[in-house]
């Protein structure tokens, strides 16, 4: 098999995993609950999966959106050379299936929680997800921004130019590149109109 098949490979076993929407699939069949039609947003997510079908649900949703990005790609990172930019569609590709899953590509989540994943997958190369905690953190408790959907388009844009930074790896720049890219596309495509609000530390005005 050449190289670049292989790449073929785990970019479609990527997407393939990231196409379970397990934050729509498990609340549906253990709770009987549609969080897509319960949530303001639409969005099936871990976020709505804890708040509409319970913190029990909602942790085995959050592990499940994890590992659907961390497994393939830490299995590519063992077996493809990270500095090739082909590297970026493979950390992109559980992502996109999330976004635009098979099959239904409307039903597509923001991706949030399967980009914490991806990001996990490309272990030992840490400094992506480290900043990615870190611009959530501060995004949210010190210099907070609301709503969110301005605070993950501030923290996905801030990712990759941190990464371009921080990172020598050509094709771990050029994933978190893809992945911030259709983070951000899904956000605008459910923006409904909100002004950003900016304050210092949670609670002040």
């Amino acid at each position: 098999m050449t190289v670049i098949a292989k790449f073929l490979e785990y970019i479609l076993i990527g997407y393939l995993s990231g196409s379970v929407l397990y934050a729509y699939l498990l609340p549906r069949y253990l709770k009987h609950v549609d969080v897509t039609e319960k949530s303001g947003d639409g969005n099936p997510g871990a976020a709505n999966a804890f708040l509409y079908a319970g913190i029990p649900v909602g942790v085995l949703v959050l592990v499940m959106e994890l590992l659907k990005g961390f497994v393939p790609v830490h299995l590519a990172m063992g077996r493809l050379p990270a500095a090739e930019p082909l590297f970026g569609l493979v950390m992109a590709a559980p992502v996109l299936g999330h976004a635009f899953p098979l099959g239904n590509r409307r039903r597509g989540g923001k991706a949030i929680a399967v980009s914490f994943g991806v990001l996990l997958g490309i272990w030992p190369v840490t400094e992506p997800l480290f900043l990615l905690v870190a611009l959530y953190l501060t995004f949210s408790l010190l210099v907070v921004v609301t709503p969110h959907f301005f605070r993950s388009v501030i923290t996905f844009l801030l990712l990759f130019a941190g990464t371009a930074v921080l990172v020598e790896l050509p094709g771990i720049v050029a994933g978190c590149g893809c992945v911030s890219g259709i983070v951000i596309c899904k956000h605008l495509a459910r923006y409904q109109g909100e002004r950003m609000q900016v304050h210092l530390l949670q609670g002040s005005h």
